[in-house]
């Protein structure tokens, strides 16, 4: 599977969120915990709408340049 972020899917889970920003499940669960990728808990589940992690790919991007 690719890095790119599925289509279909309005929602990711934590391992798609990591795959599709190549960072380790720590990295992501510190990104979500100091407020840097928005997400929602749905149960016991931890959920990170894609375009959570659109707008925070764009923002590092706007940061590098």
């Amino acid at each position: 599977m690719g890095t790119a972020l599925p289509p279909s899917h309005k929602a990711l889970k934590v391992p798609e969120v990591m795959e599709a920003l190549g960072l380790s499940r720590s990295k992501v669960y510190d990104l979500i915990r100091t407020r840097q990728l928005r997400s929602y808990t749905s149960g016991r589940a931890r959920r990170v709408p894609v375009d959570a992690v659109r707008q925070y790919m764009y923002d590092r991007m706007e940061e590098a340049a």
